[in-house]
């Protein structure tokens, strides 16, 4: 996700791909933002969006939403001890400028239990509306930033499985929304053995940088949601596309 300027981030990403499209020559489909240099040719047709965290600070959502965002994803929250402290001009200004946003939860599972890190999320901006402007709050569950040696945390393959569903209940319970997972696929498979328990139920969002498309889906899953496609480019922190139209985007919002 986008680089917290607080707190150490991930080093798992992908190095940014050095072929992606120069530019998209395509015109976008009627009604979808402009399409941005750099977006994988395969999918300029897509909505545009991106995350963000403190490390955006104060961001120009008007500029933002100029060149081309569609919608945003916003940190709110890490564990039970940390919020954003840009998060309010962040949400409240993306959704002034007419950009569909939601909020995102980091997760360090070895902290506490899921129910009670969904529970400070929701109590710190990961809520959810039905009107047709607040994305489903999202789980952003990956490597461990803060050790190396314990990239899943020190939780088996059915203790993480375990974990993600009781962060995943509790949301459901105070929302009535589940989360928007946001994982790798490699993460995924080594950190959860591959489990296929939420794919039928949860939205996927995939990081895949550097690639003309999201690769190898995690267990279960036959369709990604969102796609983080690069950690820099046209919009404040990571690029990312939603996987349909954005009547389709609109609908998703609201929860239909």
């Amino acid at each position: 996700m986008a680089r917290d300027r607080f707190l150490p981030r991930p080093r798992h990403r992908r190095h940014r791909a050095r072929t992606l499209a120069a530019a998209v020559l395509a015109l976008c489909l009627a009604g979808a933002a402009p399409a941005l240099a750099g977006t994988p040719g395969s999918a300029a047709d897509l909505p545009a969006g991106h995350d963000v965290s403190s490390h955006q600070k104060t961001v120009d959502w008007p500029r933002a939403r100029a060149e081309g965002a569609t919608f945003v994803y916003i940190k709110a929250t890490e564990s039970t001890g940390y919020r954003n402290p840009y998060f309010d001009q962040q949400y409240n200004g993306s959704r002034a400028a007419g950009i569909m946003r939601g909020a995102y939860h980091f997760a360090l599972p070895d902290q506490s239990s899921g129910a009670r890190q969904a529970a400070y999320f929701v109590s710190h901006g990961g809520t959810w509306s039905a009107d047709g402007w607040t994305l489903p709050p999202a789980l952003d569950i990956e490597y461990d930033p803060y050790d190396r040696k314990h990239r899943c945390y020190g939780l088996s393959h059915s203790g993480m499985v375990r974990w993600i569903r009781s962060f995943s209940d509790e949301m459901r319970r105070q929302t009535g929304r589940r989360p928007v997972i946001y994982t790798t696929t490699h993460w995924w498979n080594l950190c959860t053995g591959g489990s296929g328990a939420f794919a039928a139920d949860h939205a996927l969002w995939i990081a895949r940088h550097g690639s003309a498309d999201a690769g190898t889906l995690p267990g279960g899953w036959s369709r990604w949601t969102f796609w983080q496609y690069d950690n820099r480019g046209g919009l404040p922190g990571d690029q990312n596309l939603f996987n349909g139209s954005a009547g389709r985007l609109k609908a998703f919002a609201d929860g239909r």
